[in-house]
């Protein structure tokens, strides 16, 4: 707070006495009031009773309170005391300390001040003229003679200003707190403002958008108006000719039989008139003919012969909706529902909420979305659930920090923008299994199969000859298949059937079809055979392929277990993994070989170069788009899942480092784009996610 002082006082009264300028200034209170009226010793300000500034000979001005207090201290001369300012002697007057003159000076100022900010500084209640102080400690407003407990003269750790220090940083603070609360309610006015523009020009759109629809609506009316009216038109116009025509006939008819008769009356000839009779006759027949109409008259307009103008009033009440939202974005959550793995999808959920915190529960709000990998962009996809549920997908391909943005009408949702990081490698969801021969233990999984009908995972545990069966969803364990073609620890590929289950035995060279009680169902065996490792079975076909890597070749056998067609022709690879569908077989060795029903090549996918790796299991599944080849691959050691559509196209793949699998021999799928692995140097199954 400033106040004038008395000389900018006395300027001013100069400057109205006269033309001269004069020169003011502004002096800050506080400032003025330490300065010069405010006692040196105890930094009290001075008053006009126990701080009565009074002035000594030294021309320094000390309060009463100080000068007694000093003057009784002096006990080796008490008659006199030292200024504590300068330190000069200085002599008691006859009348004690209260004797020394004041400060006439000081008690001018005082009164000038007093009389500046006698409005301005509210007085102690209690004792009138003093001043008021405030304790920042205990928020509290006090006198010193009204001071007591921590606030009385003895030390203490409370914060005690002048109360002028006080108001004049409360006021401070209430201004800025003032333009803060102003500057905020700014911009929530231009924001309101901007929303109500948005509205005005969707309402405007809105009401473009029905003009346009109902005059189109209106164009398709008419046309059928005017098509129903052509159609009234034409067929009166046909009728019309018709009975014009016959008019016509009848009026030339008429006229010759007038001709005929006409000097009948001065005809004499009897043999003339007989052969008008005669002639008259014969067009009395033709007269009949033309008596009766060859047209009718009747033309209607049937709008009752089905109910289409029913279903056209009830399409059109019906027609069009007015969609509004009680959506308020500011509350409004983002939430990751997915690993962040370079390759596979990253998923980001989108809650929608209401201005009381309620859940939504449809969608159709206009929600954009926003991704960058590193500050580059990343392509995204928003998905309305319907459910007031946003899917947001997008799929880094490399690792990084991702930012992703929402907005919903344009303004930005509570968790806008969500950070997340991209990993390099995908750890898995799951460990199943350790090295032995009990209920949850492996020796040298080999293979896996997944029965969706029977909702069983089937995992060939050549190790301990059997195949272990396992819930697909919660992986407990349900039983042990044991079977004379599981013997000699020597299976090396499984596959379901209709019946059952299907086993290779590379030593003994036999396919073994058994059913879930272990019961064989059939042996099948051929002198062509080598070293079978994988099978695979189409199961409503009973057709079975087998890779040999002994003879560098798939086998294709029929219903009846004869080999109907050999694929390959001895070029292929170690196979790794086997598949076959209804029409496409796919062979994985160090490349992904695509083959029609017919053995024929199609496409050759994803090639790893020579002595760098190969796959290590496949599987393949049916989607809107296609089939999807999910498949385990390795290279120069470092294992990863890549998912690959029947052009070749990657469209997903995830580097499995870790905690890597050392061995994946064989792949299942799972639901909710799941692949579970076996992992035969590490003894267990693995899960992760594919997608």
């Amino acid at each position: 707070m400033y106040c004038c002082s008395f000389l900018s006082r006395l300027g001013v009264g100069m400057a109205s006495m006269s033309s001269t300028l004069v020169e003011t200034v502004s002096i800050n209170y506080e400032d003025f009031n330490e300065s010069f009226l405010t006692c040196g010793t105890c930094l009290c300000t001075y008053d006009g009773g126990e701080h009565t500034p009074k002035l000594l000979p030294c021309s320094h001005t000390v309060c009463l309170h100080c000068l007694t207090r000093i003057a009784a201290s002096q006990t080796r001369d008490a008659g006199s005391f030292r200024c504590p300012i300068c330190r000069e002697l200085i002599t008691i007057p006859r009348g004690g300390v209260p004797a020394l003159p004041p400060s006439f000076l000081v008690n001018q100022l005082l009164d000038l001040m007093a009389r500046q900010r006698r409005e301005v500084i509210p007085q102690c209640s209690s004792h009138p003229g003093r001043e008021l102080l405030f304790c920042e400690t205990c928020d509290c407003v006090f006198c010193r003679h009204c001071a007591d407990g921590p606030h009385s003269d003895t030390p203490c750790d409370h914060t005690v200003v002048p109360f002028s220090i006080a108001l004049k940083r409360m006021s401070e603070i209430l201004l800025y707190r003032a333009n803060e609360c102003l500057s905020k309610l700014g911009s929530a006015r231009e924001a309101v403002a901007s929303e109500l523009r948005r509205l005005e020009a969707a309402a405007t759109a809105a009401d473009e958008a029905i003009d346009r629809h109902f005059t189109e609506l209106k164009a398709a009316l008419d046309k059928r108006h005017n098509e129903l009216k052509s159609a009234a038109a034409a067929a009166a116009t046909h009728k019309r000719k018709l009975l014009e025509e016959q008019l016509k006939l009848i009026d030339a008819e008429k006229a010759k039989v007038e001709a005929e008769c006409s000097g009948l009356q001065q005809q004499v000839e009897v043999r003339e008139v007989s052969s008008r009779a005669a002639a008259l006759g014969a067009r009395l027949g033709d007269a009949s003919a033309l008596a009766e109409p060859r047209e009718n008259a009747f033309l209607a307009v049937d709008f009752a012969h089905n109910d289409a103008q029913q279903r056209f009033a009830e399409a059109l009440a019906e027609l069009g909706r007015v969609r509004t939202s009680t959506t308020f974005p500011g509350l409004c959550t983002l939430q990751l529902e997915s690993p962040c793995v370079c390759g596979l999808e990253m998923v980001v959920v989108l809650r929608t909420v209401d201005y009381h915190g309620e859940a939504r529960s449809t969608g159709g709000d206009p929600v954009t979305a926003a991704a960058t990998l590193d500050d580059s962009p990343l392509p995204c996809t928003v998905t309305d659930l319907d459910t007031g549920l946003y899917r947001i997908s997008m799929r880094p391909w490399s690792p990084g920090a991702v930012c992703v943005r929402v907005l919903v009408f344009s303004r930005g949702v509570r968790d806008s923008p969500l950070r997340a990081t991209v990993a390099t490698h995908a750890a898995p969801l799951t460990v199943w299994g350790a090295r032995g021969s009990g209920k949850e233990q492996l020796n040298q999984p080999v293979a896996l199969a997944r029965c969706s009908k029977r909702r069983e995972i089937y995992v060939l545990d050549a190790g301990n000859s059997r195949v272990k069966v396992l819930d697909d969803e919660t992986f407990a364990f349900k039983t042990h298949i044991v079977n004379d073609g599981l013997a000699g620890r020597s299976c090396t590929g499984i596959a379901v059937t209709a019946e059952g289950l299907v086993v290779v035995n590379w030593r003994t060279k036999t396919l073994t079809e058994m059913n879930a009680e272990g019961e064989t169902l059939r042996t099948i065996r051929s002198d062509r055979l080598v070293e079978p490792v994988c099978v695979a079975a189409h199961a409503p076909s009973r057709r079975l392929a087998v890779a040999d890597n002994g003879a560098r070749t798939v086998f294709l056998f029929d219903i009846h277990g004869n080999i109907e067609r050999e694929i390959g022709n001895g070029d292929l690879g170690l196979v790794g993994g086997l598949a076959l569908t209804e029409d496409m077989l796919v062979i994985a060795d160090v490349a992904v070989r695509v083959y029609d029903v017919d053995g024929n090549l199609q496409t050759t996918l994803a090639p790893i170069p020579k002595g760098r790796g190969g796959y290590g299991g496949i599987a393949v599944e049916e989607t809107d788009s296609g089939w999807h080849i999910v498949c385990a691959r390795s290279v120069k050691g470092r294992p990863a899942l890549v998912v690959l559509d029947s052009g070749g196209r990657l469209l997903a793949a995830c580097d499995l480092a870790d905690r890597r699998p050392r061995r994946v021999a064989g792949v299942a799928l799972l639901p909710e784009r799941r692949a579970l692995l076996a992992d035969l140097a590490g003894d267990c199954l693995r899960l992760h996610t594919y997608w």
